[in-house]
């Protein structure tokens, strides 16, 4: 090449998968797009309005996340999706410059707003803010998301809360594929991003099986399992994804959303799922609960008070390694910042060190021996006294 030619960019300019091992079910891949590489599987932070509470973005990306999640929801209400977009985009606004996945503010709907109207066109509703009224098709979703800049976009869907009954949640269902055909024609071809359906269907298997393939013949970038963070027992959960994770293709990525716990985590890389995000990590934190290679630690137990050893000598947060168990405590019981501060960073360090540990263990082959030793560890409980 020329002197003063410019070097060739070498980040890719569209959106895709690339499935690199498989044990078993479980799948280890990278989806890649311009801003940025996600090693799969990967739990995503989430970031709902703009920030993962009380980390860094720095920290965050320290950690290992290769990606976050803002809410649509919550963004379009403060400070605005048009805010966003005339301030540079969400990635300059919450200095984050690597991918950023935004759900379709479908859940938030349902779960927070008030006095909201459901019909064909999308979702009337009143923010839970100030009152205002609002309406959610979706089009207007896939708008909101577009002026946010996201890379991976999420279709507006109606969640159903389990239990409910099956002629409810067939319905959703079946309105939730119309949105998705919408959301699709909305989107249009926008290289390097990515809008995902999302296959719903509660706990009927039939209607899990139709909205798996309606969602496949649409020929989307992503697939979304929705529907199975909404107080159903694990075993259902389970049980959902190993009907639908076989029904989509295996060269476009699953993501899960809203689970969960290590062990759920765990159990869904086994049926093949490969995304994840929850505010579990981060929720727990603030409350005074860590997450460790041993399990879980209650920092408000009195137990712990005169308790010299961090939450892990091993790990490489300084916040898991570098403070005792009795400062934690004190920091819990003082309502102290530092507290919610510490114990996320924690947690987020423990969840990203699970999943790189189960990229690498997909990797080599032994994932079912790397699963098992994780849960027995888990079972012994806390660690021994240093």
């Amino acid at each position: 090449m020329g002197l003063g030619q410019p070097l060739p960019d070498p980040r890719p300019t569209d959106f895709s998968f690339k499935l690199i091992a498989t044990d078993g079910k479980a799948r280890r891949g990278e989806v890649s797009m311009p801003r940025g590489t996600i090693r799969t599987p990967a739990f995503m932070p989430v970031g709902t309005a703009a920030t993962v509470k009380f980390m860094y973005p720095g920290q965050v990306r320290d950690l290992g996340a290769d990606v976050i999640l803002g809410n649509t929801y919550h963004l379009m209400l403060r400070p605005g999706a048009e805010r966003i977009a005339n301030l540079g985009g969400l990635h300059k606004f919450a200095n984050w410059p690597y991918p950023i996945l935004t759900d379709s503010g479908g859940f938030q709907v349902m779960s927070l707003a008030k006095l909201r109207k459901m019909s064909e066109q999308g979702v009337e509703f009143k923010s839970h803010i100030d009152g205002a009224k609002y309406m959610m098709s979706p089009e207007r979703s896939i708008e909101i998301q577009c002026l946010l800049g996201s890379d991976i976009q999420m279709q507006l869907d109606e969640c159903t809360r389990l239990p409910a009954s099956e002629e409810d949640i067939e319905k959703a269902m079946q309105l939730s594929l119309r949105w998705a055909e919408r959301c699709k024609t909305q989107f249009g071809d926008r290289p390097g991003q990515a809008m995902f359906g999302i296959v719903q269907g509660g706990d009927i298997p039939r209607l899990r099986e139709e909205s798996a393939l309606a969602l496949k013949a649409m020929d989307l970038k992503g697939y979304s399992i929705g529907g199975l963070a909404v107080g159903e027992p694990q075993d259902v959960m389970l049980d959902m994804l190993g009907i639908t994770c076989p029904l989509l293709p295996e060269n476009k990525p699953r993501y899960l959303m809203g689970v969960g716990t290590p062990d759920d985590l765990i159990e869904a890389v086994s049926q093949g799922v490969d995304m994840f995000d929850c505010v579990m990590p981060t929720r727990a934190g603030r409350h005074g609960l860590a997450y460790t290679r041993f399990g879980k630690v209650n920092l408000k137990n009195a137990r712990h008070k005169d308790d010299h050893r961090p939450l892990d000598p091993e790990s490489n947060c300084p916040a898991s390694r570098d403070y005792s168990r009795a400062y934690l405590y004190h920091l819990t019981k003082s309502n102290e910042a530092l507290a919610s501060m510490l114990l996320t960073w924690n947690n987020l360090a423990y969840y990203q060190t699970l999943m790189q540990n189960m990229r690498d263990a997909i990797e080599a082959g032994h994932f079912v021996d790397h699963k098992a030793a994780v849960k027995e560890a888990w079972a012994k409980g806390d660690m021994p006294a240093l």
